[in-house]
Formats: C-alpha cells, structure tokens, sequence
C-alpha cells in the first residue's frame, strides 16, 4: 500500500531530525539535491547541465559545489575535451554520506528512529 502524504513527510522528519542531531555539519536543500542529482542521475555533470537539470541559476549551482567540495563530497575535474568545462563528480565520500543518509531514511521506515520531538532527558528539542 502506498504511504499518505503525511506519512512520507514523517518518515523524512525523522530521518533529517537524526541527520541534524548527528555530528555531521548540516547540508542545506539545495547542496542535498545538487549531490543526489550528480551521484543518482546519468553523467557527465557541468555547472550548467545542473542548473537546467535543478532549475535553479548557475551562481547557485557554483555556491552549493563549493562547499561540497570543501566537505570532500564531490570533485571537479577538467573536461579534456573543453579545458573551459568541469565535470562534477562524486567522491567516495559523497557516496558515503548519501549512503548514510538512505539508511537513516530507511531506519524511519522500519521504527527504528524514535518520532518523539524530546531529547533522552526529557527536554524539548528546538
């Protein structure tokens, strides 16, 4: 049977509330799409296929590789055919994020996540 809509967005609540508790510094929506669209979908990547794949400007595109390369989650490498052109990939780092982070969405799925919105002490977590 398929999920409701509020039950998909649960699972992903808690999958990104484990995510952010981690010690991992937090990717924003858009590093997260620009990383899933380069390591789940066909290559090569340039700057500008990911724009118009994304629908989203090329500046945005740069800012969010910038810091997926300083985090070591993908690579640029020069297009041999165009030295003006890079293609982005992802790194074995970048595989294991994404890697990490199904699994944290599938441990929500199987009631492996607590749904509750309090840490071990009872708090409430902003």
């Amino acid at each position: 049977m398929a999920m409701t809509q509020r039950q998909v967005l649960e699972l992903w609540r808690k999958a990104l509330t484990a995510y952010v508790r981690s010690d991992e510094s937090d990717m924003t929506a858009r590093q997260q799409a620009v990383l899933m669209t380069v390591a789940l979908t066909p290559g090569p990547h340039t700057v500008r296929g990911l724009s118009v794949q994304l629908n989203i400007a090329k500046p945005a595109v740069t800012r969010a590789l910038d810091v997926l390369e300083k985090n070591r989650l993908i690579k640029r490498t020069p297009d041999q055919s165009d030295l003006r052109s890079v293609h982005i990939e992802r790194t074995v780092e970048g595989t294991a994020w994404l890697r990490n982070f199904g699994s944290l969405i599938l441990a929500a799925e199987a009631g492996e996540i607590a749904g509750t919105d309090t840490d071990d002490q009872g708090r409430a977590v902003a």
